[in-house]
């Protein structure tokens, strides 16, 4: 068996962006929502479809936090404000600053955010990242309606809480504000790495969704207020929960070249008798080949990988090939 090493110009590496649709069937918009009958206080799973009647998957959940524990039944009744919803907000506070000193605020640090609403995207919905641009979400309580979309078409700067990137919720649509945003007009935050977009439930989203009860002597449920008024919107306004995926792939590109002196004569011992004669005589003055298949061995010949031909290629000393191999990971 022969072997050509490939030279350092002979290999490319490059990049490129999948974008996809996130939601089960790969549609940029989920327009149909349903919630299981075992949620917690903790959080509310998002289907598709009737889970008691389809297969449907878990699309996102749906979490309430406080600061303070308002709005949920303490876990222990000898500890006052140990709640799930203060869980939820230590939670998401810890995640997003990487310390639950700081308390969330989407006005700069003017005012502390009290109460936040989650919407955590199920992790199989996507591989990489949301795609900024790509988020659409309208809420509605009674006859007051709102759009609203991630901030990403305002600014060239890639904005970053810690090592999270962020992107603020204003209202608009695919990245762009219906208005000139700015600071007092962020309904919230997107972190497109972890999945994850952040409302104020405590400022100007008011209006849109069925008001928080901060009970603490009875299970509420307040995340089924979103729920509530994402579900309205979508059968009033028609507009639905809206986003996409990205991912980056890297492709290393190999070009193996093929010169017409090379790899004209095969090595298959099926072409001679049992003396070691040619069976076929029309291949001794006029030698061809077929490539079906290319291996790429290490120094040790050990065989890494094999890219296959969509059809084989002919090969004689009359002819060169040039076949190029790419390598996704």
């Amino acid at each position: 068996m022969s072997f050509s090493r490939y030279a350092t110009e002979d290999s490319v590496i490059s990049a490129e962006t999948v974008v996809r649709g996130l939601w089960s069937g790969d549609v940029n918009t989920l327009s149909t929502f349903f919630t299981g009958s075992g949620y917690t206080e903790y959080y509310l799973d998002i289907y598709q479809g009737n889970p008691t009647t389809t297969t449907s998957s878990i699309q996102f959940d749906i979490q309430y936090g406080h600061l303070y524990g308002s709005g949920s039944v303490p876990i222990n009744p000898f500890v006052k404000g140990y709640s799930p919803s203060r869980i939820v907000y230590g939670q998401y506070r810890n995640l997003v600053y990487g310390t639950e000193e700081t308390n969330f605020s989407f006005d700069g640090g003017v005012t502390t955010a009290q109460q936040i609403y989650v919407l955590n995207i199920s992790r199989e919905r996507y591989k990489q990242a949301l795609l900024p641009g790509s988020f659409n979400l309208s809420l509605r309580s009674g006859s007051a309606d709102i759009q609203l979309t991630d901030d990403s078409n305002t600014t060239s700067l890639t904005r970053f809480i810690g090592e999270n990137k962020i992107y603020y919720i204003i209202s608009g649509s695919n990245g762009t504000p219906y208005i000139a945003a700015a600071s007092s007009s962020y309904y919230g935050m997107m972190l497109p790495d972890l999945g994850i977009i952040i409302l104020d439930a405590s400022g100007s989203l008011k209006p849109y969704i069925s008001a928080s009860n901060l009970a603490t002597n009875s299970r509420v449920d307040n995340s089924v207020q979103l729920f509530y008024s994402i579900s309205s919107s979508a059968a009033a306004v028609k507009i639905g929960f809206q986003l996409q995926s990205q991912e980056v792939v890297s492709s290393r590109y190999f070009f193996t070249r093929v010169k017409n002196s090379e790899f004209n004569y095969t090595t298959n011992p099926s072409i001679i008798d049992a003396n070691g004669n040619l069976l076929f005589t029309t291949l001794i003055n006029n030698p061809q080949t077929y490539i079906t298949t290319v291996g790429m061995y290490n120094d040790n010949n050990e065989l890494l990988a094999v890219a296959k031909l969509s059809k084989p290629l002919t090969k004689d000393f009359t002819k060169e090939a040039l076949i190029r191999i790419k390598l996704d990971y």
